[in-house]
């Protein structure tokens, strides 16, 4: 009796997953989580799941998606400027070097970010003066209409099935989840509520500076410089400022998500998603921009989520 129980506890819950120890592993968390007898129950105010975006929720190969947007933006800029092919990041999207740019993603992620200066000094070039309503309208538009450059998948169909079936069913049992990526927050909330059913107030992402433009008529308005880097450190940190809790759970898959990872919990029980891109059949496999959270993970036992041997489908049906 008790092993059909546990049975059809696995079919009902996490579909796109196969029904395996790690699967099982990740209910039994939120029982113990939520059970009010349980030792380990934990108020519903306290349930607080984040996740990444990039790698973690959708395809960042063989380039972010928001990057692609910003590539096709630096080679406009190029075509209407000749000036700039010669130098970089416009040259690499004049002549669509698409490694270029994902050999700066992942010489960040080991700790190199001379390329990454370049650019982002490219990148804040297209932030002067843009309203944040066009950038959210820009970003709904460019994945409900641009391809991936392999896949054939429209961007918007280039979420991870299962990582959506997790953050609905941690709603099911009370949890508050949020975004907390490296990506742009204002790209971002253009998509996440359709995607993935986590409302904008609940995206946390890095940003620009911002212009209050009271001559046009109270808009906010992007501007050429940093603000908030929320990577690495700058997720704890941004998980403290916005939140105000450390998450129950928190999943991520490279390097810059380690000490969002190990924040998670502190005095609580937590539960460290680590998804481990190994399926070049139906994705892609690769562990650059990841070796150090992979090392730890094994350290530490977190729980690391086999694209390839623990997931049914990675995206959703068409």
């Amino acid at each position: 009796m008790l092993q059909m129980q546990v049975e059809k506890k696995m079919k009902d819950h996490l579909l796109s997953w196969h029904d395996t120890l790690l699967k099982q592993n990740i209910l039994d968390f939120v029982t113990a989580v939520t059970d009010e007898s349980s030792p380990q129950y934990v108020p519903v105010a306290d349930r607080i799941a984040v996740f990444d975006n990039d790698g973690t929720l959708w395809c960042e190969k063989p380039m972010y998606i928001q990057l692609d947007l910003i590539l096709r933006k630096l080679a406009a800029a190029a075509e209407a400027e000749p000036a700039l092919r010669t130098r970089q990041p416009w040259q690499a999207a004049w002549v669509q070097d698409f490694g270029w740019f994902g050999a700066v993603v992942t010489a960040h992620y080991q700790g190199d970010d001379r390329a990454l200066h370049e650019l982002m000094a490219g990148i804040l070039t297209l932030s002067k003066d843009r309203p944040v309503e066009a950038v959210e309208a820009e970003a709904a538009e460019f994945i409900a209409t641009a391809r991936h450059p392999s896949l054939g998948l429209r961007y918007r169909q280039c979420i991870y099935q299962p990582m959506v079936e997790l953050l609905r069913y941690l709603e099911t049992h009370d949890f508050t989840n949020y975004i907390v990526s490296g990506g742009g927050r204002d790209f971002m909330r253009g998509f996440a509520q359709e995607l993935y059913g986590i409302p904008r107030e609940r995206v946390i992402g890095s940003t620009v500076a911002y212009r209050y433009a009271e001559e046009a008529g109270g808009a906010i308005l992007q501007q050429p410089e940093l603000g908030v880097i929320d990577d690495g450190p700058g997720k704890p940190i941004q998980i403290w400022n916005v939140i105000g809790r450390r998450p129950l759970v928190a999943a991520g898959n490279s390097n810059g998500d380690l000490l969002m990872l190990a924040f998670a919990g502190g005095q609580q029980p937590a539960l460290r998603l680590l998804v481990v891109h190994d399926d070049a059949n139906r994705e892609f496999a690769y562990t650059a921009g990841a070796e150090q959270v992979l090392r730890t993970a094994q350290t530490f036992g977190w729980t690391a989520i086999s694209m390839k041997s623990a997931w049914r489908t990675i995206f959703p049906a068409s």
